[in-house]
């Protein structure tokens, strides 16, 4: 049996009550066009409570299931528990070194989402070596690696998996950026569970100059950020067979 998920994402929306009226009408619209909305991180501005209820409020109301991972926005202010409740209300469901599974279509589709972490790509990457506090960071890192592969061995037996992060995970999204800060957004170290363990698409944002497409061995990966998008929403078409014979991103749709 074949079945098709569209599948709507974006990351870096950055709400604020300023951008109600765009955010809101966004939610509305796509809703229409998607089986499952995944948001990439960065649903606030600067990581304030209200800024989150205007996500919670675009969110409230919609018939589809809406995933969402954190992003260094929403930690900014110290209130990340704060915007996981607030969005969580509205029947957003927070993945944070966490996973879960969903029938869509006659298909299983299983979403393992994280953060993610600094520690840069080949050539500029931060070692576990040195002071306590970067070797902090390391295992910071460290964890959502693990947290990753743990994710994918629970939905290993899904008909489709998706990775869903904030930073990134391989060097080609983040291309475009200054290199001088390519260490601060994201991991390559992210990519070694995706490629031990498999997954059918991986998304992340965050790198808002970066670009599009890029891949961890033939698994494709998608720089969601709307920045880099240039909308709203890009939706996928996931294409796969019971059983997970075969998988196929078609897309972007919209």
């Amino acid at each position: 049996m074949v079945g098709v998920i569209r599948i709507a994402a974006a990351g870096d929306i950055h709400a604020s009550e300023a951008t109600r009226e765009r955010v809101e009408h966004a939610f509305e619209t796509v809703a229409e066009q998607a089986d499952i909305i995944l948001l990439a991180g960065d649903l606030t501005t600067t990581g304030e409570p209200e800024q989150a209820l205007v996500l919670a409020d675009a969110c409230r109301d919609l018939e589809l299931p809406v995933l969402a991972v954190l992003g260094n926005h929403d930690c900014h202010a110290g209130r990340g528990d704060d915007i996981r409740a607030i969005v969580e209300e509205a029947n957003v469901h927070v993945l944070d070194r966490s996973w879960t599974m969903c029938d869509i279509d006659g298909l299983q589709l299983g979403v393992v989402g994280t953060k993610g972490f600094v520690g840069g790509f080949p050539g500029s990457a931060l070692p576990d070596f040195g002071e306590p506090l970067l070797r902090r960071v390391y295992a910071e890192t460290a964890a959502e690696c693990e947290a990753i592969a743990r994710g994918l061995q629970e939905v290993v037996h899904c008909d489709l998996r998706i990775v869903l992060l904030h930073y990134a995970p391989i060097k080609a999204t983040v291309e475009g950026e200054p290199e001088g800060i390519h260490l601060l957004l994201g991991s390559d170290r992210l990519a070694t569970p995706i490629a031990e363990y498999g997954a059918d698409l991986v998304l992340h944002g965050h790198a808002h100059a970066g670009s599009f497409e890029g891949c961890i061995g033939k698994i494709p990966v998608y720089n969601v950020a709307v920045h880099v998008t240039g909308r709203d929403f890009w939706v996928f078409e996931l294409e796969g067979a019971r059983g997970r014979s075969e998988a196929r991103v078609d897309g972007p749709a919209a």
